[in-house]
């Protein structure tokens, strides 16, 4: 369990996927470049290539992020953030999506 204090430290953020490509060498993964409303669109590192064989699909598509987890190298590629998503055992999954007017940088809270 954590505390609610805990809780409020996670900057959760809608933001807009606005390219997409696979990552050499792996099955799983994908750099997402996605635009939070800062000065620079950042780069998401996520393990849901299987979801998107047309990983195409994802351009465009608002979703929520956290925002402010330390920066992380995979597969040599930094990862500022992370893309929030669902899956059951048996196979299902969705992305986490806020409804289509609200507007890319909105924060949860």
């Amino acid at each position: 369990m954590i505390s609610i204090e805990d809780f409020k430290k996670i900057d959760l953020v809608v933001g807009e996927i606005l390219a997409v490509e696979k990552v050499p060498e792996t099955d799983k993964l994908l750099k997402l470049s996605v635009d939070l409303k800062e000065d620079k669109p950042r780069t998401i590192v996520s393990g849901i290539s299987l979801y998107f064989p047309d990983e195409s699909l994802l351009i465009g598509k608002k979703c929520m992020f956290v925002s402010n987890l330390e920066p992380k190298v995979i597969r040599g590629i930094e990862s500022q953030g992370m893309i929030l998503a669902v899956s059951t055992e048996d196979g299902k999954f969705s992305l986490l999506e806020p409804e289509k007017d609200i507007p890319i940088g909105t924060k949860a809270k």
